[in-house]
């Protein structure tokens, strides 16, 4: 399962990584890099391009111990036997994932983040009962800055169809997961428009999740790529554009305070420019801004703090 999902992660990078410099015209710029506790990975960043500010697609496959606080991380703090996870000292793991974070230069084309991983831990010697477990998580999901509700339509769609071929709960329930995972709590606001999020799947034959993760991770470029095309050559104001960059730091916020990847990465001496690559380049923070009842931007911000059942949506 170990070598079969790193063999999916890596031709998922050269297939995604070809398909945004088809669009963009420039070429990404490849880090390998070797983890000093086991491991590495490969980080491929365009940067300054014709149509990404910033785009990036890592691949991690990393294994080695982890104290207790990575393995809290990495399992959102819930443990089945708190006991013999306080106990448990530094914890063997392995971990493979493919990552990704795209901000266009336009403010009329959406950001996407997709993250697809598969995860073991194993039982230190002479630890009675210590947490032994493998799990796949992962997901998909859209931060516009202005709302084209037909392109919502289409992103949540392929999501939906991508699930749909597995198990018809997998979409309702992690359209919800998204929607609850992404909030930005201390501004009671989505960081984004959903699609779906799922972790510590492992209530199944590892074989379907593994081609579920797969297929989740073939639906980025149908999903993503013609709502870009689209949008990236529209016209746009420096307000759009001041507008894009608020919402930029919504996005940093969330990832710095929130996410547990990168909580992951950090507390585990991860590569820290492959941990903060999906970080904008440019963000922006204003005091007490607020938009306009029933401006574009509120239309935004509104769709965020109250999410919307997107695929059933009809236009």
């Amino acid at each position: 399962m170990r070598a079969r999902f790193e063999s999916m992660i890596r031709k998922a990078q050269d297939d995604i990584c070809a398909a945004v410099e088809a669009v963009d015209g420039s070429k990404f710029r490849e880090d390998t890099w070797i983890r000093p506790g086991g491991g590495g990975g490969i980080s491929r960043v365009l940067q300054d391009g014709n149509v990404w500010e910033k785009a990036g697609v890592n691949v991690s496959v990393v294994y080695g111990s982890m104290p207790p606080e990575a393995y809290r991380a990495a399992i959102g703090g819930a443990s089945a036997n708190e006991e013999a996870k306080n106990k448990a000292g530094r914890i063997p793991f392995f971990a493979a994932g493919v990552s990704s974070v795209m901000h266009p230069k336009n403010p009329m084309a959406p950001t996407v983040h997709f993250n697809y991983r598969y995860f073991e831990t194993d039982s230190p010697q002479d630890v009675e009962g210590a947490p032994r477990a493998w799990w796949f998580g992962g997901g998909t999901d859209l931060t516009p800055s202005y709302l084209f509700e037909e392109d919502v339509k289409h992103f949540h769609q392929v999501q939906k169809q991508a699930c749909d071929k597995h198990d018809p709960e997998f979409y309702p329930k992690f359209k919800k997961w998204c929607d609850d995972y992404f909030l930005i709590k201390h501004r009671g606001e989505r960081r984004g428009l959903g699609g779906i999020f799922f972790d510590d799947l492992n209530d199944r034959d590892p074989e379907k999740i593994l081609t579920f993760s797969t297929e989740c991770v073939n639906s980025v470029i149908p999903a993503y790529i013609p709502l870009v095309e689209k949008r990236k050559d529209m016209t746009f104001t420096e307000k759009q554009k001041a507008w894009q960059q608020l919402r930029r730091g919504r996005y940093v916020e969330f990832n710095l305070v929130y996410d547990r990847g990168t909580t992951f990465g950090l507390k585990t001496g991860g590569r820290i420019e492959s941990i903060l690559m999906s970080l904008p380049l440019t963000a922006r923070w204003e005091y007490d801004h607020t938009p306009e009842e029933g401006s574009e931007e509120w239309k935004l911000l509104n769709a965020c703090r109250s999410p919307v059942e997107w695929a059933a949506l009809e236009l």
